[in-house]
């Protein structure tokens, strides 16, 4: 199976790549400046991450940030009091999390690597929250096995599994699957349907699926009406039997 993903990984040109250890120093270059306007560079937690908290329907004691870039979701988890796992691709956005953290006294683990491959062996699961913020539609078709293996693996049982990703009609690309393989590009991330979320996490029960609130500037929270945000339960083993 590893070698079959790696085979379809090289089907895209080297530059498209913004999912494995490769794409490191693509994803430096995009956090070296901190001062760029780039909504998501603000210490601001996702809008539905704080309401879904503040309604109880996220609760718990440990979580794992996937592509957690400078750390605001994982320092608002951190501050809720929650355990928290921290990982991203990019050794510049993992410096700037770690500072921000110290600057906050908060304790967050984070961890420089690809999720999956050698930086997932050391997330020690089960978490009761996995939060992906911006991460899952970087991925091409084939790597969602990568990605739902991994939930299978980590996330506990009655626990959360929380994303935010671009929507169809508003941002991100389109083309069908097989078009990505033949143009060797991921043009800028995939877009999603909620039908198609729905099928590729069809294993999980639905808790919520949403447009992401636009949030103006001086909110404290961040939000863009371009993003799906999704909420899903690990329902345990004979549940509802």
């Amino acid at each position: 199976m590893d070698d079959v993903l790696r085979l379809l990984d090289g089907l895209f040109a080297p530059d498209a790549d913004r999912w494995s250890d490769g794409a490191a120093g693509w994803w430096d270059g995009f956090y070296a400046d901190r001062t760029r306007p780039v909504p998501f560079f603000a210490a601001r937690p996702d809008e539905n991450l704080v309401e879904w908290l503040d309604s109880g329907l996220i609760d718990g004691r440990r979580a794992l940030d996937l592509g957690c870039g400078p750390g605001r979701n994982a320092l608002h988890l951190a501050a809720r009091g929650f355990e928290v796992d921290a990982v991203d691709l990019s050794p510049a956005a993992v410096a700037w999390a770690r500072e921000r953290a110290r600057e906050a006294g908060a304790e967050v683990r984070f961890l420089c690597g690809d999720a999956f491959a050698a930086a997932g062996d050391r997330l020690t699961g089960p978490y009761d929250l996995v939060y992906d913020s911006g991460c899952f539609h970087h991925l091409p078709p084939h790597r969602r096995i990568s990605y739902l293996a991994l939930l299978e693996r980590v996330l506990a049982p009655g626990g959360r599994f929380a994303l935010t990703c671009f929507a169809a009609g508003a941002m991100g690309c389109e083309l069908p699957d097989a078009e990505l393989y033949r143009t060797s590009r991921l043009h800028g991330g995939l877009a999603y349907t909620p039908g198609s979320l729905r099928r590729i996490f069809s294993g999980l029960r639905e808790v919520e699926l949403r447009r992401m609130r636009d949030e103006p500037d001086g909110s404290p929270c961040f939000g863009e009406d371009f993003l799906w945000t999704a909420l899903f339960r690990n329902e345990p083993a004979g549940a509802g039997t």
